[in-house]
């Protein structure tokens, strides 16, 4: 399919991800290799890649560009393509296969972690969400784990302590992802309470954070954030607000010794491991997410 047109490109709508009243489904894919982004278009395994959509009332839809900077560095994680799947039992098993493989998790919450990444391609479904989280002292393999895991899950965008708040809200409100928070454990008091806005409104729909932005005209304007969504964070400590702690399935890091079959390093293999399971995973979104808001 031809490019849009520059014309065309000034009045088309950005477009992540979107639930048409006919059941289709529209998703953002990028493809590393090539540098460009499409949008998957489809009902459940009838599925095309589109450089633009235009919407029956005329709307032109196109995916958000392969120069935007979050994709551009893959600090958001996406699917290349839908690619077809054998059963839902099989790619619980494949993902599970693939976190035994890379990170040491207890066994139970390593089938939990299966089950949540399942979760994040359809959470949109639902009307509450828990959190993950894997908590543990320097060493003890919570920021691997948490990679490994993030790198299957919906729209993962990854972050850390290190980050601003003010790009957070912005990320979540656009990309509507899966959150992965490295090192929640702010030092400044007014950054961790920001966090905590976001952890404490967004594991329940219709909770946005509230925040003055500029317009362009210069006037100030109260703005909602959506900030709704599956969360996978890794700390050394515990929330002080006990309402938050509750929202959390917990893995306690580094109580035990490594397994001798981890690598040190992740190799090569775990990135295109990881795109292939996305690929399928975007593939289960198309499939099972309209019979569970039918």
């Amino acid at each position: 399919m031809k490019r849009l047109s520059f014309q065309d490109a000034q009045h088309a709508t950005p477009t992540v991800s979107r639930r048409l009243s006919d059941g289709t489904l529209i998703e953002l894919v990028y493809d590393r290799e090539a540098k460009r982004t499409q949008l998957a278009v489809g009902k459940g395994s009838d599925i095309t890649l589109h450089d633009d959509y235009a919407l029956p009332d005329g709307t032109l839809l196109a995916p958000y560009s392969a120069t935007n900077n979050l994709i551009k560095h893959e600090v958001l994680s996406l699917a290349s393509h839908p690619e077809p799947f054998d059963s839902v039992s099989d790619l619980v098993e494949r993902i599970d296969a693939y976190l035994y493989r890379y990170v040491d998790l207890t066994d139970d919450f390593r089938i939990l972690a299966s089950y949540y990444i399942l979760f994040t391609w359809v959470y949109d479904a639902f009307n509450e969400l828990p959190y993950l989280r894997l908590r543990g002292d320097y060493g003890s393999g919570k920021t691997r784990a948490l990679f490994v895991i993030g790198s299957l899950c919906q729209k993962a965008f990854f972050a850390s302590g290190a980050s601003t708040i003010s790009p957070l809200f912005h990320t979540l409100d656009t990309f509507r992802g899966t959150l992965i928070f490295d090192e929640a454990d702010f030092r400044f008091s007014d950054e961790k309470a920001e966090l905590v806005k976001i952890f404490n409104n967004g594991n329940a729909r219709g909770f946005p954070v509230l925040r003055t932005t500029v317009t362009q005209k210069k006037e100030f304007e109260p703005r909602a954030f959506a900030v709704f969504g599956p969360k996978v964070v890794a700390m050394r400590r515990s929330f002080e607000d006990q309402a938050l702690e509750s929202r959390f399935f917990t893995e306690e890091m580094g109580r035990k010794s490594l397994r001798s079959d981890i690598p040190i390093s992740l190799p090569d293999a775990q990135k295109d491991e990881a795109l292939a399971l996305r690929n399928q995973l975007l593939a289960y979104r198309f499939a099972m997410l309209p019979t569970l808001v039918a």
